[in-house]
């Protein structure tokens, strides 16, 4: 299967953008956004290349958006595609790798394979991403959060696929503004099944 060509894919993005702002719901909104990502991001065929799954491992995506919580502690998961249902509220403290480096720097990052970056931390219960992009969302002069999507597959994401990203990001920055994200995030923080990954073993999970 060929990658989306630039067309057709910024058609699928600009249809997310719309659906979203349809919606009342700050997560409904981002959900058009990280479905999006999933459809129109990255290599298909990126699997089949030699070494780009080790043994155990399979072809899948995830995608998301992380925001950061109102007490500064954590970046937290809304809006998930692919994730366990249990991570559904993922909290990952807000200094943490890759997440934190994008809420300390304010700018995106590509990692094209995560075995070339001894940093990587796999948040994932289920398993290790071999191939990860994260945007931060900027609204109202402040990072807010940051859009994510990750593969298995080493090699799945490239520079064109970033700038694709950024256009979500900007979205979801509109969408915060207009859908309250301030005082959605505060009615929902902290939900009853938040999963703090620092008080969580991922490997007794069974990741």
């Amino acid at each position: 299967m060929p990658r989306v060509p630039a067309g057709p894919a910024l058609d699928r993005l600009a249809a997310a953008c719309r659906d979203a702002a349809g919606e009342r719901d700050l997560e409904a909104a981002f959900a058009h956004l990280t479905g999006a990502a999933l459809e129109t991001l990255g290599d298909p065929d990126a699997a089949l290349r030699p070494g780009a799954l080790k043994e155990g491992e399979r072809d899948y995506r995830v995608s998301g958006v992380f925001l950061v919580t109102p007490d500064g502690t954590y970046n937290m998961l809304v809006a998930s595609q692919g994730f366990p249902a249990e991570q559904r509220r993922l909290a990952i403290p807000i200094a943490w790798n890759h997440p934190g480096e994008v809420v300390r720097t304010g700018r995106p990052i590509l990692l094209e394979n995560t075995d070339d970056h001894g940093q990587f931390r796999q948040f994932l219960k289920t398993s290790r991403m071999g191939s990860a992009l994260y945007h931060p969302i900027h609204a109202g002069g402040a990072l807010v959060g940051q859009i994510i999507a990750a593969s298995q597959a080493r090699r799945t994401y490239d520079a064109d696929d970033l700038v694709r990203l950024s256009l979500l990001a900007a979205a979801a920055a509109l969408v915060w503004t207009a859908a309250d994200g301030p005082g959605w995030l505060a009615a929902d923080y902290p939900a009853p099944d938040l999963w703090r990954s620092d008080v969580r073993s991922l490997t007794d999970e069974g990741a």
